[in-house]
């Protein structure tokens, strides 16, 4: 089985495949849709289903951040359905505070790709079978005895240790760089990559209700 794991670039997705006799190739495309062409599974970091108001927080989101002791700021929070659709941050953030709790720029700055995500599954419901969310941390955490690599990936020091954990496991880093994308998000793409590995062999762990849904059908789950 071909698998893939792609994580949001500033010109796009990152995307890592891995074919069937284990070579990867990491490269950026514009869209995700054309991240899944040709591939099995592919994990995703970014978040697929969305709750009606703000609070409760989803499921899958409070599980993970409590597996990541010094490490849970990395699970953004995820808005609620209704203040996706808003195109200023001002804007959200009012709905949201309105609906329960507001919404920081970081998160709001997300809305595009979460957005693309959305309308993808929601459009070829097909491919709610191969995207699967998952989490670059939940995915290095495991690498690493389940203990959440604490220093951070744009720093050498945790670059250095996040490449030594994927090389590890069988998933090296191919490349240093590539045009319009930031190393760490290459990082993050083969770590989610092996997530989806791990989905096809019965190994990868779910977060949240297998059977949880938001209002329009997609899975609020996240694998690592």
């Amino acid at each position: 089985m071909i698998v893939g794991g792609a994580d949001g670039c500033r010109t796009g997705w990152v995307v890592c495949r891995r074919d069937t006799d284990g070579t990867l190739d990491a490269r950026v495309v514009k869209t995700l849709a054309e991240a899944c062409e040709g591939l099995s599974i592919l994990a995703v970091d970014m978040p697929i289903g969305f709750v009606a108001v703000p609070r409760p927080a989803r499921i899958c989101e409070v599980e993970a951040r409590k597996l990541m002791p010094g490490k849970a700021s990395s699970v953004f929070p995820t808005p609620c359905r209704p203040a996706l659709a808003c195109t200023t941050h001002a804007e959200a953030n009012a709905l949201s505070r309105k609906l329960g709790v507001g919404i920081n720029r970081q998160t709001f700055h997300l809305f595009p790709k979460m957005r693309e995500v959305d309308d993808l599954l929601r459009s070829r419901p097909r491919l709610k079978r191969i995207v699967y969310e998952a989490h670059p941390e939940l995915a290095f955490s495991r690498m690493n005895g389940g203990k959440p690599v604490l220093s951070k990936k744009r720093q050498p020091d945790g670059y250095a240790e996040r490449c030594r954990l994927l090389a590890r496991h069988g998933f090296a880093c191919p490349v240093d760089g590539l045009p319009g994308a930031a190393r760490d998000d290459i990082l993050d793409a083969i770590a989610v990559c092996r997530t989806a590995l791990l989905i096809t062999q019965d190994k990868a762990t779910r977060l949240g209700p297998a059977k949880v849904r938001d209002s329009r059908g997609l899975p609020m789950n996240i694998w690592f």
